[in-house]
């Protein structure tokens, strides 16, 4: 096997996804930011959840905005809803696991709040209902997807959608993108 050449590719791969990434998603990305200061301005927070790989990216983009993204500042409320074991195993045994995250919403989401759910499919039973429970909430319900947004489309506003069929970089890209939003939440505080 030449290794050499399957890294090449996916080198390229990534390449040409990031350099069309900024027509899919600028617009999007500018309104969810814009969105997220003006939140954090007025004492709301930030919720995400995503499952498996999305999960890893909700609590590291999580973690961006409490701790630090590139500056020293003062921390900023926000909160993965993916790492609380208790809640999440009981709300999979006593409900389903669809529910893991629509119950941590409907307890913690407040109007002015924005939810961010992560999926690679845009179809994951849990995280639309999340996204249905910030709508009720009175909660900003926005999302990162891939391929054609799934069952998001229409459910989350701002919906920004890697366009990719690939699962490995739209993982890729969503870091990315959260990245670029850590950057403009922190910017726009400070």
């Amino acid at each position: 096997m030449d290794f050499s050449k399957l890294i090449e590719r996916d080198i390229a791969e990534h390449a040409r996804l990031v350099s069309d990434l900024g027509q899919a998603i600028t617009a999007p990305l500018t309104r969810l930011a814009e969105i997220c200061c003006r939140s954090v301005g007025q004492g709301g927070k930030i919720l995400f959840c995503g499952n498996g790989g999305s999960a890893a990216d909700a609590q590291h983009l999580a973690t961006e905005i409490v701790v630090r993204y590139k500056v020293n500042r003062r921390a900023l409320p926000s909160i993965a809803l993916t790492t609380d074991t208790s809640i999440l195993t009981a709300a999979a045994n006593d409900f389903s696991f669809d529910e893991v995250f629509s119950r941590q919403v409907e307890a913690l989401a407040r109007p002015g709040d924005v939810v961010i759910a992560i999926s690679t499919s845009g179809k994951s039973p849990n995280i639309l209902k999340a996204l249905e429970a910030a709508r009720t909430a009175g909660a900003t319900a926005a999302g990162f997807s891939g391929r054609d947004g799934g069952a998001m489309v229409g459910l989350a506003d701002p919906l920004l959608i890697v366009p990719s069929n690939v699962t490995a970089r739209i993982q890729e890209m969503h870091i990315l993108i959260g990245h670029m939003l850590c950057d403009a939440i922190e910017t726009g505080i400070l």
